[in-house]
Order: structure tokens, then C-alpha cells, then sequence
């Protein structure tokens, strides 16, 4: 089997995973779950970017944040796809800031996730990750 070919497939289970993610994010938005909403965000903006990367046979580094390495290999993409690295890097970085809180708050301060966020915070974030899966999902269908 082929790098590509096992790289395609990896690339189409982590855009499964990061469309449930999506779903997910989107229903703890409706109940007002915004901490976990910007959670699932995170982790669907994640595992879409980490798809796109392996569709062009990046080895990725295997933290959360990939923004580096896909500013790094935009040229590796198409056009119209290159031109979405700057927003999708942003929507990793911001959101993998986001990541440790959205789960246990501030512990320092005692201040649970729940008080850290609120439905701007979450929408953006939804906002994030519904663009990026979208421009990753539409990679795997075009390459």
C-alpha cells in the first residue's frame, strides 16, 4: 500500500472524527455547554488540520497546535487552500489556548470552566471550526 493511500485514509478517519466533534460542539452550543462547545471546537479544528496535512504527506508534530508546520507547507496545498492557512493557523492557535481552560478552568484561582466562557466565546469558536473542517473536508474531496 502506498503513503498516499494510507495517508488518505488516516486523512478520512480524522475528518470522520472531527465532523463528530463538529455535531457535538454545535449541540453543547444550543444547551449553553460553551466551555465544552469551544472544546469540541478546538478538537474539530485539530483533527481537520491534522487531515489536510497528512493528505500532502506531512509527518506532523504531535502536539495540539499544528499552525507552524501548515503556515510552513502552504505551498504544498492548492491555491484556494493555501489562501485559508492563515485563518485556519489562527484558529489553531487561538483555540489550543483555549484547550487546557475550556476543560478545567483556572485551577489556580478556582475558577471552573463554566465562568470562563460565554456564547460569543463559543460562537467564534463554532465559527472556527465549521470553517476550517469545511475547507479540510473539501480537500479530501478534490484530491
Amino acid at each position: 500500500m502506498s503513503w498516499r493511500l494510507s495517508y488518505r485514509r488516516l486523512a478520512e478517519g480524522y475528518l470522520k472524527q472531527a465532523g463528530r466533534r463538529l455535531r457535538t460542539a454545535k449541540g453543547a452550543l444550543d444547551e449553553d455547554d460553551y466551555a465544552f462547545a469551544i472544546r469540541q471546537s478546538q478538537e474539530c479544528v485539530e483533527l481537520s488540520l491534522k487531515a489536510a496535512l497528512r493528505l500532502v504527506g506531512i509527518d506532523y508534530p504531535k502536539v495540539h497546535d499544528v499552525s507552524l508546520v501548515l503556515e510552513r507547507v502552504g505551498d504544498r496545498f492548492p491555491e484556494w487552500f493555501a489562501r485559508e492557512v492563515g485563518f485556519m493557523a489562527k484558529a489553531s492557535r487561538t483555540l489550543t489556548e483555549y484547550r487546557g481552560p475550556s476543560v478545567y478552568g483556572i485551577e489556580a484561582n478556582l475558577v471552573p470552566p463554566e465562568e470562563l466562557f460565554d456564547r460569543d466565546d463559543a460562537e467564534r469558536a463554532l465559527g472556527y471550526a465549521e470553517r476550517t473542517y469545511e475547507s479540510c473536508r473539501r480537500l479530501l474531496e478534490e484530491l
